[in-house]
């Protein structure tokens, strides 16, 4: 805790660094991985989103295993002295121990840097991210120095043990394999936080909070195992498109995910009650609306900037022709 109250000292002597690490512990949160899944399936490269999100979904199945079962609070609990930057407290849901957004962002930015590595400016931007996230969950005083290690440590431990899975393109069967041991996990995960015998003190909130991640996860790798059978023969979209189309692409999907899966909160509160499974029913929702419904669009909206990249070309053909025919004069 000493480290934790230097930082205290240091985010009371200069608050406005505590509103700049509020903005950067955001992005490892859920929707910042949500959205950079799907830009990376969407616009980029699939083989690439997939690995990203296998690392993100093995990576939150242990996070929040160790969670239920270490059951370490947070570290304003353990120190009723220690104050918190009040911003950061709605965001610091469940036990302390390890940190899922230090996770979230080793997982994610490091993935994306193992991936490009040949590309200096990723490989040396993301892990700064990366880098940044860890800190801010100190700095705000939402965890501690070994909450935030070993969720990076576990992460950075994914991230080699998943590449070699998506390093070469391996076809459909092998796609659909990986994602029914995916599901298979989750599945395992939610039986654990169903039937396991914790103890009395366990908190119930945060019980409750590791069931609801669990159906959701069910949820989510079980939409992706459909987009896995019936993508790549039915569909089989393209990412390449023309900068505007991409924009539109990426943005309107995002719409389509974030509406469906906050809209359709209160519609299942309504039909379900308090219930936790229909967290499974609404993420799946969400993962075939963005993996199969919305790709159809996509040869439409690849037209988007499409007539303007080809009226810039035909204006430049004409003049190396011209040159061509110069140089065999």
């Amino acid at each position: 805790m000493s480290w934790l109250y230097a930082l205290e000292t240091l985010r009371h002597a200069a608050p406005w660094l505590a509103s700049i690490f509020s903005f950067i512990t955001y992005l490892g949160g859920e929707a910042v991985f949500f959205a950079v899944g799907l830009f990376l399936l969407w616009c980029v490269d699939k083989r690439e989103g997939f690995y990203v999100l296998s690392v993100s979904f093995i990576g939150t199945v242990v996070n929040q295993t160790l969670k239920i079962l270490c059951r370490v609070p947070r570290p304003w609990v353990r120190d009723p002295n220690f104050t918190i930057w009040e911003g950061a407290r709605a965001e610091a849901t469940g036990y302390s121990f390890p940190s899922g957004h230090s996770q979230n962002a080793v997982g994610v930015f490091g993935a994306i840097a193992l991936w490009n590595r040949k590309k200096r400016a990723v490989l040396i931007v993301f892990p700064i991210l990366a880098v940044l996230v860890l800190f801010s969950r100190m700095f705000l005083g939402v965890h501690t120095p070994a909450d935030v290690f070993v969720g990076a440590g576990t992460a950075l431990l994914l991230i080699f043990l998943v590449y070699p899975v998506f390093s070469r393109d391996r076809g459909r069967r092998a796609l659909v394999s990986w994602v029914s041991f995916l599901l298979a996990l989750s599945l395992g995960y939610l039986l654990f936080v169903l039937l396991y015998p914790f103890p009395a003190e366990t908190d119930p909130a945060n019980l409750a909070d590791a069931q609801k991640n669990a159906w959701s996860l069910v949820g989510s790798v079980s939409g992706m195992l459909v987009f896995a059978l019936i993508e790549p023969r039915f569909i089989n979209y393209k990412t390449e498109a023309p900068l505007p189309a991409q924009i539109v692409k990426l943005l309107g999907g995002l719409a389509l995910a974030l509406g469906l899966k906050e809209g359709l909160k209160p519609l299942f509160s309504l039909l379900f009650g308090a219930a936790l499974f229909p967290n499974a029913i609404r993420y799946f929702i969400v993962v075939i609306a963005a993996g199969l419904l919305w790709p159809l669009a996509f040869p439409t909206l690849s037209k988007i900037g499409a007539k303007k990249a080809r009226t810039e070309n035909d204006e430049q053909s004409p003049s190396l022709t011209e040159g061509t025919r110069k140089d065999n004069q």
